[in-house]
């Protein structure tokens, strides 16, 4: 397999490389791919027959915006398009870039096309940063044709990004590189650092796995430890430089965690998923990225309390109190202790039993209200007192503790319906034969 290229964020395109000669550049910069044979990763997008691979190979495309966390060959795969397509490649920067400055690269590249025919891509990264005005006046020179544009960006596009902008877009998510990824990466990039310093590194396979685990799937933060470690390591008597796992380790700032916005409703999904699933090591494998990557322990305990009704519900009632009480006792005690408490909550209602009647029940209730006539009231229901003139109302309202086993038949909404359907587990099961048995006496 081939290098995959990866540029670092100092790095500019072709345009503006200021001469610098390849041995001067970053690592990830003389890593450039030329063809998809040296890009790795993301097959589910440039495989043959992809879409995105597609519009490439037949240059068709004329707006595209791609998305995911950073490291993972955004900017490196816009290069390749343009490479691959012929087309000039123009890279702006969302967070520094103005409008004058995108202004005055349209206009050179409505001059190269009308003298040499060759289009222009505008790479903007970081469009997100971009507000919507400035995205705005990308419109018109997409829609005539006097650029092509391809957007980069860490946040979900669907949030950040203006919909005509979206709308004129091939938008594509691209995943975090494998850890075979990086490991091929990172063997090839030593071909690299041999053939331009001059050096002899040997790279230990205990420091491929540990890079590739640590670096959570972006190849730039590998990459960067690896130049570290090649220009700090002192090399042996031999001329060799070993970087083991000790050499790794020390090259490479903590582990940190994505956690955007797709992050964020991503991780909360899979763990209230695990939950209601009875898995509770993987409930407590997804509290745990939430707390390593920051989230908010209040938000966390809400939606455990929430999770206790809406998926446990009458099977085990304690959930919910054991839910509340711990939500109390992490507003009380905040981090670090509170990990403890929310574990324990997580891992009772991740093996309580389960049901969901209550919540499919309100639903149930609630879109009859929205979509059917809403039922009157019966008299005998009513106040005793009409509110408005004080009368006093016919008395055919039955007492059901003045009946045996406190339960008469009587009707409480004038037709029959059911929304409650408890479940034959837990605590639940005694509440459905309660409800059948009082169900028989209304057939007598």
């Amino acid at each position: 397999m081939e290098p995959l290229l990866f540029d670092l964020d100092t790095v500019t395109n072709k345009t503006h490389n200021n001469g610098l000669n390849s041995a001067d550049k970053p690592l990830a910069a003389r890593l450039r791919p030329s063809s998809f044979k040296e890009y790795i990763g993301q097959k589910h997008l440039l495989d043959k027959g992809c879409l995105l691979r597609r519009a490439i190979d037949s240059d068709s495309f004329s707006s595209i915006v791609l998305f995911g966390p950073p490291g993972i060959g955004k900017t490196s795969l816009a290069e390749l398009i343009a490479m691959l397509t012929d087309a000039e490649f123009i890279r702006l920067s969302g967070v520094v870039s103005k409008v004058a400055d995108l202004r005055k690269e349209i206009a050179a590249a409505v001059v190269r096309r009308k003298a040499t025919g060759k289009k222009t891509i505008v790479f903007v990264d970081e469009i997100h940063r971009f507000n919507k005005a400035q995205q705005d006046s990308l419109l018109p020179d997409i829609e005539n044709g006097n650029i092509r544009f391809i957007g980069a960006t860490t946040q979900n596009p669907y949030f950040y990004v203006i919909a005509p902008l979206l709308s004129r877009s091939l938008v594509f998510r691209l995943e975090p590189l494998s850890n075979e990824d990086i490991i091929q990466i990172l063997s090839r990039a030593i071909d690299e650092v041999n053939r331009s310093l001059g050096k002899n590194v040997i790279l230990t396979k205990e420091a491929l796995d540990f890079w590739s685990e640590v670096c959570e799937g972006d190849a730039r933060r590998a990459l960067n430890a690896l130049e570290i470690a090649v220009l700090t390591s002192d090399p042996k008597k031999n001329g060799e430089v070993v970087i083991d796992l000790s050499e790794a380790e020390a090259s490479i700032q903590q582990k940190s965690v994505n956690y955007g916005n797709d992050e964020h409703y991503d991780t909360i999904s899979a763990f209230i998923k695990s939950m209601r699933g009875s898995d509770p090591d993987s409930a407590l494998y997804w509290l745990a990225r939430m707390l390593k990557a920051g989230e908010d322990i209040m938000f966390i305990a809400r939606r455990i309390v929430i999770f206790a009704s809406e998926d446990i519900g009458n099977a085990d009632p304690r959930a919910i109190e054991v839910s509340v009480s711990i939500m109390k006792a992490v507003e009380m005690i905040g981090m670090p202790e509170a990990r403890i408490l929310l574990a324990q909550a997580v891992s009772y209602c991740a093996t309580a039993p389960k049901s969901n009647a209550s919540y499919v029940g309100i639903n149930e209730a609630m879109s009859d209200i929205e979509n059917n006539r809403i039922q009157t009231i019966p008299v005998y229901l009513r106040s005793a007192y009409c509110s408005s003139t004080g009368e006093k109302r016919d008395q055919k309202y039955k007492y059901p503790h003045k009946y045996e086993d406190s339960y008469v038949k009587q009707s409480y909404m004038g037709v029959p319906k059911e929304y409650y359907r408890p479940v034959d587990i837990g605590y639940e099961r005694k509440i459905k034969e309660r409800l059948k048995y009082w169900k028989s006496l209304n057939q007598t």
